[in-house]
């Protein structure tokens, strides 16, 4: 389990299909960098259809940035990769992530547990209602992305988005810690917080900004707003 966050926890989940260009992936390596350089605490490679030789060299990249006066207090932002538990441990990554529609939970709780992956590896799930919140949590996941708590286009796909109250029931709902995602920005990241959630995830947040010290601003804003 992920011990409670002394400050919310601010995460970029990588998308590299919202530039919209044949050289997308090239344009998310810059992004990766200045989230990191900005502070972020963890990065999220979310490319699940990249060939694993590629999503490796990814997560590589995002896991050995620099230079050092760069770098988070921490040394480096948590890198997790989506769905591939495989690349994930190749790669020395700090956690895997787990849509409703991956490996099941409990699977990849078992195998953690015979030693596969790093000490203190992440294990995280998407859920969309309190139900799939409350399983994923007795399951053994460490953390929940929970959402979409805002409208935003990559979340369209899941319906209507579930808004702050529901946000406040999950993190009612369950012990383990809470991630609001879906159109969370530097303007309602706060919110979030404020409803329970253990921290926020975003990636237009991120993929749209270009100044370093906005960036940071806008983390330390989400940082330092109160349960």
């Amino acid at each position: 389990m992920l011990p409670a966050p002394e400050k919310p926890i601010v995460c970029y989940v990588t998308d590299r299909k919202a530039f919209g260009t044949q050289d997308a992936l090239s344009k998310l390596r810059p992004s990766i960098h200045l989230a990191a350089a900005s502070g972020v605490d963890w990065i999220q490679v979310r490319e699940k259809d990249l060939p694993a030789k590629s999503l490796l060299e990814l997560a590589t990249f995002a896991l050995d940035l620099g230079p050092p006066e760069k770098r988070t207090k921490n040394g480096f932002p948590r890198v997790l990769v989506n769905d591939r538990l495989d690349v994930a441990i190749a790669a020395g990554a700090h956690g895997v992530h787990l849509g409703q529609a991956s490996l099941p939970i409990d699977d990849v709780v078992s195998w953690a547990r015979r030693g596969i992956a790093r000490k203190g590896f992440l294990l995280g799930v998407s859920c969309h209602r309190v139900e799939e919140a409350r399983t994923a949590a007795a399951a053994g996941a460490g953390y929940i992305l929970f959402g979409p708590i805002f409208d935003t286009p990559s979340k369209r796909s899941f319906g209507a988005p579930l808004g702050l109250d529901r946000l406040r029931s999950a993190c009612q709902a369950v012990t383990i810690p809470v991630i609001a995602i879906g159109g969370v920005n530097a303007a309602n990241g706060c919110e979030c917080i404020m409803a329970g959630a253990a921290g926020i995830a975003a990636i237009r947040m991120f993929q749209e900004a270009n100044d370093e010290d906005e960036l940071r601003e806008a983390i330390e804003g989400i940082r330092s707003a109160k349960r």
